[in-house]
C-alpha cells in the first residue's frame, strides 16, 4: 500500500478545527511557558493509552476515566508539577483545572481531559494554575501549536511536534501531535506526554485501535533510562472537519489513517529518545529475521535500554557483546550460535562469533549523532526497531537536582 503523506507544519493545530495555546503561568519557574491548552472547535471522538506504573498521578487517573467515553473537546495540561502522590487533593486539584477549563471555553466539563508533568509529591500551585488556564483560553488560536508544545516541557532541549497530510477517500485528512520527554523513559504504555490531533472523521473504538497500535510500534520502543513514569499518557482527538466518510471498521482508509497515525508518533518517539536526559546520540537498533514480532521487539527494546550498551555507545567502544547480552536476557527465542550483528555497516560478528574489524573504524561509527546497530537472528521472518540513546555523566548530574 503506497504511502502518500505530505509534510505539514503547525503541530497540534495543523488539522482543521484545532486550536492551542501555550503560556507562563509560574507553576514552577518564573517566565517560562507551564500551561497549555488544546481546543477542537467542535465535538471529536478521543482515545488514550496510559501508564501500566501502578502509582499514577491524579490527571491520569480522572482521563482514564473521561476517555471511556469516547468524546473530548478540550485538554488542558501543566508542566512543573506531576499532581501524583497528592492523595484526594490532588483528585480534586485535576477535576478544578477541567472546571476552570469548561468555563473559560464554556463546554461541558466532563469534555477536558486533564495532564501534568513535572515533580512527584508536591503540593498543586492552584492560584496560579487557574488563571493561567483562563490565559490560555484567551491565547488560543490556530497558531498556537508551537507555544503549547513549549509549555509541556520540563528537561526537555526542545518541543518536539510534527504534522502530515494524507488522502482518504478524496479528502485530504490532516494529523499533528506534539510530544514531551526527556527521563524517565522506558515505556510499559508510552512513556512521556503525547497529544495527537486529526480531522479526520473516525469512530471512538476504531481511534483507540489505531493508537494502540502505533503506540506498540513507536513509544513502546523507546527507553533513556529505564524508568515508567507515573503520569504517561497519549491522548488522540479526532474531529472529522476533514469530510471524509467516517471509518468505522478496518478497510482501506483505516489502514491508511492508522499508518500515519504510527508515522506520527514514531516521528515524535524518535525526538523523545535523541532529546534523552544528557544525550549525545541517538541510538537505533533494528532487529531483523526473529521468530515472531514479539521476539524482535523484546530483543530490540533489551538492547536499546541496556546500560552497559548505552555507556559503550557514550564511549565509542565497539563492546558488540553486551549488545548480544541484552539479547539474550530479553525473553526473545533465538540461537545464540547463528546472531550476526552489526555497527553501521560493519559487521562485528557472525553467527555469535567475533569478526576481525578495524577498532577505529567502528569507533567512527559510534561517534556519529546517530548510531545504528542491526541484529539478524535468522530464526524467521518478523523485525522490530526500538531507539534510545547513549549514557552519560550529565544524566547524572540533571537528576542529582531534579527538585531543586
Amino acid at each position: 500500500m503506497a504511502r502518500t503523506w505530505e509534510e505539514k507544519s503547525g503541530g497540534v493545530t495543523a488539522p482543521q478545527g484545532f486550536l492551542a495555546a501555550g503560556v507562563a503561568a509560574g507553576v514552577k519557574y518564573k517566565g517560562r511557558r507551564d500551561i497549555a491548552l488544546i481546543f477542537s472547535e467542535v465535538p471529536a471522538r478521543a482515545a488514550g493509552v496510559f501508564t501500566t506504573n501502578l502509582v499514577k498521578g491524579a490527571p491520569v487517573l480522572v482521563t482514564m476515566e473521561r476517555i471511556a467515553r469516547g468524546r473530548a473537546r478540550a485538554v488542558v495540561m501543566n508542566s512543573g508539577n506531576a499532581n501524583t502522590c497528592n492523595g484526594e487533593q490532588g483528585i480534586r486539584d485535576a477535576r478544578a483545572m477541567a472546571q476552570e477549563t469548561a468555563r473559560v471555553l464554556n463546554i461541558p466539563e466532563e469534555d477536558v481531559l486533564v495532564a501534568s508533568t513535572g515533580v512527584i509529591g508536591q503540593p498543586m500551585p492552584m492560584d496560579r494554575i487557574l488563571p493561567g488556564i483562563a490565559a490560555a483560553a484567551r491565547e488560543l488560536s490556530s497558531g498556537g501549536g508551537a507555544a503549547a508544545a513549549e509549555a509541556i516541557m520540563t528537561t526537555d532541549t526542545e518541543p518536539k511536534e510534527t504534522a502530515l497530510s494524507l488522502t482518504l477517500s478524496g479528502h485530504t485528512v490532516t494529523i499533528g501531535g506534539m510530544a514531551k520527554g526527556s527521563g524517565m523513559i522506558h515505556p510499559s504504555m508510552a512513556t512521556m506526554l503525547c497529544f495527537i490531533t486529526t480531522d479526520a472523521a473516525v469512530s471512538a473504538p476504531c481511534l483507540q485501535e489505531m493508537l494502540r497500535h502505533a503506540v506498540d510500534r513507536s513509544f513502546n520502543m523507546i527507553s533513556v533510562d529505564g524508568d515508567t513514569s507515573t503520569n504517561d499518557m497519549v491522548l488522540a482527538l479526532a474531529n472529522g472537519r476533514a469530510g471524509n466518510p467516517e471509518i468505522t471498521a478496518e478497510n482501506e482508509d483505516y489502514h491508511l489513517l492508522r499508518d500515519a497515525l504510527t508515522e506520527v508518533c514514531t516521528r515524535l518517539a524518535r525526538a523523545v529518545a535523541r532529546d534523552g536526559e544528557g544525550a549525545t546520540k541517538l541510538l537505533e537498533v533494528k532487529v531483523i529475521n526473529a521468530a515472531s514480532e514479539r521476539d524482535a521487539r523484546l530483543a530490540a527494546r533489551a538492547v536499546v535500554a541496556s546500560n552497559l550498551v548505552k555507556t559503550a555507545i557514550y564511549g565509542q567502544d565497539a563492546n558488540w557483546g553486551r549488545i548480544i547480552c541484552a539479547a539474550g536476557y530479553s525473553g526473545a527465542h533465538f540461537d545464540p550460535d547463528r546472531v550476526d550483528i552489526y555497527l553501521g555497516d560493519i559487521m562485528v560478528a557472525r553467527d555469535g562469533v567475533a569478526l576481525p574489524f578495524d577498532e577505529e573504524a567502528a569507533s567512527s561509527v559510534l561517534a556519529g549523532r546517530e548510531v545504528r546497530v542491526l541484529v539478524d537472528l535468522k530464526s524467521g521472518e518478523y523485525e522490530a526497531t526500538a531507539w534510545g540513546c547513549d549514557l552519560t555523566g550529565e544524566y547524572v548530574n540533571i537528576n542529582a537536582s531534579y527538585r531543586t
